[in-house]
């Protein structure tokens, strides 16, 4: 089930301290780790689904909206804060859209890159969903 996850948060007049650890803050093993920056005004990330891969993704900085689809309905989840972060389990269509200036979005994933991994047509994905 899609759902955002809080993170520790330890709260320090220095600078505050967040972290993420696998199989316990999040329900996978962490194969792979990547960010996504410099995203120009009015772009979109993402556009796609797993077979096999969950994801966590968190704003580290900025905000942005991650809109998530089972093939019937359609969440949209605005991520500001990097003490909590979205969980995407496999299956589900994930779309990345509205980033502000300087946003920087982690995605934590449960796999190695694999292309075939990828559901890249829409009605593919929900034809497979039925």
């Amino acid at each position: 089930m899609v759902r955002l996850i809080n993170l520790p948060k330890f709260e320090d007049p220095r600078g505050n301290l967040s972290f993420i650890e696998e199989n316990k803050h999040i329900p996978f093993k962490i194969e792979r780790t990547y960010w996504i920056y410099d995203v120009p005004g009015g772009q979109t990330r993402g556009g796609h689904a797993f077979k096999h891969q969950q994801e966590f993704i968190v704003a580290l900085s900025g905000s942005f909206d991650v809109v998530v689809d089972d093939g019937k309905t359609k969440q949209i989840f605005s991520l500001n804060r990097s003490y909590y972060g979205l969980y995407i389990p496999v299956g589900m269509w994930r779309q990345m859209e509205n980033f502000s200036t300087n946003s920087l979005a982690l995605v934590l994933a449960s796999t190695d890159f694999d292309e075939n991994d990828y559901i890249r047509d829409y009605n593919q994905f929900v034809i497979s969903r039925l």
